[in-house]
This record gives C-alpha cells, sequence and structure tokens, in this order.
C-alpha cells in the first residue's frame, strides 16, 4: 500500500519510466552500457538553482558530464564536499575540463547584497560578500540592483575559478603535466544562452594573471 505522499508522487516515476523507454528506444542497450562505466571529460560545479540544469544546458546525456552542485556555485576550501568531487573526478575520472558556471539573477548572489538575516545560509553567503568588498567600487557606481547582482554574479564566477585552480587538487594535477583546464561561465534565464567570461586555466602562471586581475593589481 502506498502511503499518501508516495501517491502525490506518482507523477514522477511515471515521467521515469517514460523518460527511461524513450531513451531505450532512441538508443537500444544505452542504460546496460550506462551501468557500467562513466567516463566524463568535464566537471560542472554549478548552483542548486532548479532552473540551471547542467546536462540539459550543453546538450549531454548521462554519463558525459560529472556534477557538482551548491547555492550560488561556490569553491571553498573548507568544503570538504566539493573537493572530494573535484579530486574523484580529476585523479579518478581524469576530467580534462572543470567548468564553474552561475548564472544571472542568482538568488543566492542577490541574498548576499541585502541587509537583513537569512539564517544559517548567510555563513555561506560571507564568501560572496567578500567578493563583493573586493570590488565595492565598480559595484557602487551601477545605478540599478539588478545590474549588480548579474555583474557580481560574473564576478563571483571569476573568483570561484580561481579558486578551484588554487586548490590541491588541481595544483598537484598541473606539477604532474595532467592537462585539466578551468573555465569560467555564466548562464542566461532568460534567452537559455551561456556566455564565456573568458577567465580560463590551464597553467599557475595563467592563474596568476587571472588573480592579478582581479585584485587590481
Amino acid at each position: 500500500m502506498l502511503s499518501s505522499h508516495m501517491k502525490n508522487l506518482t507523477h514522477l516515476f511515471n515521467h521515469n519510466r517514460r523518460w527511461a523507454r524513450d531513451i531505450e528506444k532512441r538508443q537500444p542497450g544505452f542504460f546496460a552500457a550506462l551501468s557500467n562505466q562513466q567516463a566524463p571529460e568535464y566537471l560542472w560545479i554549478g548552483c542548486s538553482d532548479s532552473r540551471v540544469p547542467a546536462n540539459e544546458i550543453v546538450g549531454l546525456p548521462p554519463g558525459e558530464l560529472f556534477v557538482h552542485r551548491n547555492v550560488a556555485n561556490l569553491v571553498v576550501h573548507t568544503d570538504i564536499n566539493c573537493l572530494s568531487v573535484m579530486q574523484y573526478a580529476v585523479d579518478v575520472l581524469k576530467v580534462k575540463h572543470i567548468i564553474v558556471c552561475g548564472h544571472y539573477g542568482c538568488g543566492g548572489v542577490r541574498a548576499a547584497l541585502e541587509n537583513r538575516q537569512h539564517g544559517l545560509i548567510d555563513n555561506w553567503l560571507r564568501n560572496i560578500q567578500e567578493v563583493y568588498r573586493q570590488h565595492q567600487r565598480e559595484l557602487q557606481a551601477m545605478p540599478a540592483t539588478d545590474a549588480v547582482v548579474d555583474r557580481l554574479c560574473e564576478l563571483n564566477v571569476a573568483w570561484q575559478t580561481l579558486n578551484v585552480g588554487h586548490t590541491t587538487v588541481v595544483q598537484e594535477a598541473w606539477a604532474r603535466g595532467q592537462e585539466v583546464r578551468v573555465h569560467g561561465w555564466v548562464y542566461g534565464l532568460s534567452d537559455g544562452l551561456l556566455k564565456d567570461l573568458q577567465v580560463s586555466l590551464s597553467s599557475v602562471d595563467e592563474l596568476q594573471t587571472l588573480e592579478q586581475k582581479l585584485r587590481g593589481l
């Protein structure tokens, strides 16, 4: 006997069966092959926002994209969850690209700008507030709040890309000559398009150049 809560979610199981049936019809044996291995070339570090589905955005099927998501797509050096995902992706799966992808209109970024308490998440949002402080002069000169939010979304991605490059995972990969390139992108909710922020990194030299640029040195 299904509980009332389970009955309320029946439509999700129906969607799942339809989805699996459609894929198997288009690609017979897809799930049997997928269950044996995964060999993605990409690690996606994105926002938890339900409007930003990683695989669909870049048109990749299951098995092609290793994914980590959190509020406002942060890479924090004390976040063992994120670091563990990165370590597995780089050292075991041998991904060649790490993509940090934020999105315009991010609720986490907007909340970090608000002068009010949101609860436990305020501890997390302080990471974004630090990005704001680094670029306070530029952001305060903007006339509209939405423009500030969107620019801070871009700057946040740039700094998180830098943070990825500073991790021991990526530093050690570069030191042993492993090919790993880090990218910073932003997704537009209003048009579904990705923007490359041109902050890619594949070496310590490129990391240092980006850091100097972001710090205004």
